[in-house]
């Protein structure tokens, strides 16, 4: 089970080492407490262009909720809220706890450094990260909350089954959304990088206004990107999936198992990113309480899918031929993000705050020409997977 929050940060605000020229994210330092007034509706003479949300704003102060105050409905800070709304922020703001706890333990001396975040309209965020470990390379796990209007071009990145099916009107879309992600990329070739995200998501125009119809969405997934291939590891980590999935319906593992491998592709290449694991978008035909808590058990699910896996191959002896090649696969990693990715291209796209949104990108990485591994070798072995997905239960 994942533990409520604490009164105070468990997290302390260790200087990390200088990073590279390569260094994908700015680290700021801040330190915290728990307290801080309720964000209002923005105010008229205070709104951004539009298509935007707002610039974020750096906070000295973790508050209780990110939400403004008409989203919750409960007004007191010690009852919990009882909007889907409220509820999911919680969840994911527990689930960051968890896992960076889970993290920093099994990595045995890095520590995350926490960045607070807010906007004057309401929403914001919280972004962990950890680099230079003495097992991840770069850990980063972020929650946010977000209110913005959307252009066209964002709500069909966010949801194009609806452009397919018609329900989008021409016009500038409001939104709400909430969310945790992250992207770990340990030091071992032979450890596995591992990313999660879960997400719901609003959109507010009215039945006449111009956009889209209000509606809602969960979506989300859990997926392995291994440099090399260890079944034991791959087996554990899908039948975690499916364990989670199967308490809610036994047609989710395989609908979700293709969506993930369907999701994952690297046109270009012809490939995906790596050895799948669960997706899931655009999912509201369900009960939405359902759904809720199937988000939740997948959040939860994480730590028990991941962290056996780490502690069989962290430290596990490796070449710089070994090296070479987790890199080469970072390099399929970062194509895949920067051109593909769903929730890249709609930060992207609606102003979001770009440290939280490229974090995701490891801290090193390497392109090398027309790469070729050697046929029957282990190198090949992950190749022909993500070429060809397996069944892997």
């Amino acid at each position: 089970m994942i533990s409520s929050l604490p009164s105070t940060s468990p997290f302390k605000l260790t200087p990390v080492s200088t990073p590279s020229t390569t260094t994908l994210t700015t680290l700021k330092t801040t330190t915290f407490n728990l307290k801080k007034p309720r964000f209002q509706p923005i105010k008229s003479s205070q709104k951004t262009q539009p298509h935007m949300i707002e610039k974020e704003t750096p906070e000295t102060h973790r508050p209780d909720t990110f939400l403004r105050q008409s989203d919750d409905v409960t007004s007191s800070s010690s009852s919990p809220s009882s909007s889907v709304r409220g509820r999911f922020e919680k969840m994911i703001r527990e689930a960051q706890d968890s896992v960076c706890a889970a993290i920093e333990e099994a990595d045995g001396g890095g520590k995350f450094k926490e960045d607070v975040w807010s906007r004057a309209g309401g929403g914001g965020g919280i972004s962990r990260v950890l680099q230079n470990g003495n097992v991840w390379e770069k850990a980063g796990v972020n929650v946010s909350v977000v209110y913005g209007v959307m252009p066209p071009e964002a709500y069909r990145a966010a949801n194009p089954s609806s452009v397919e099916n018609g329900e989008v009107k021409p016009g500038p879309v409001p939104f709400f959304a909430a969310g945790i992600s992250s992207v770990l990329h340990p030091k071992n070739p032979f450890a596995p990088t591992l990313h999660f995200n879960y997400r719901y998501f609003e959109t507010d125009a009215r039945k006449d206004a111009p956009g889209a119809p209000r509606q809602w969405w969960f979506g989300g997934g859990t997926d392995l990107t291994p440099a090399y291939i260890f079944d034991e590891d791959v087996k554990h980590f899908h039948t975690v999936q499916k364990n989670a999935c199967d308490k809610f319906d036994p047609t989710f593992y395989p609908r979700f198992k293709k969506w993930c491998d369907d999701y994952f592709y690297i046109k270009h290449r012809n490939e995906r990113r790596g050895l799948g694991g669960i997706f899931f978008d655009d999912l509201n035909d369900y009960d939405q309480e359902m759904l809720l808590s199937f988000a939740t058990e997948c959040a939860n699910s994480v730590v028990p899918a991941y962290i056996p896996i780490i502690e069989r191959r962290k430290d596990t002896p490796f070449t710089e031929q070994n090296k070479e090649w987790q890199q080469l696969r970072r390099g399929r990693y970062v194509e895949f993000n920067l051109v593909y990715d769903r929730g890249t291209t709609f930060g992207l796209k609606t102003g979001g705050r770009i440290e939280s949104i490229l974090v995701s990108l490891p801290l090193t990485a390497r392109w090398e020409y027309d790469h070729q591994p050697e046929e029957g070798s282990e190198e090949w072995k992950l190749l022909d997977a993500c070429i060809n997905p397996k069944e892997w239960l």
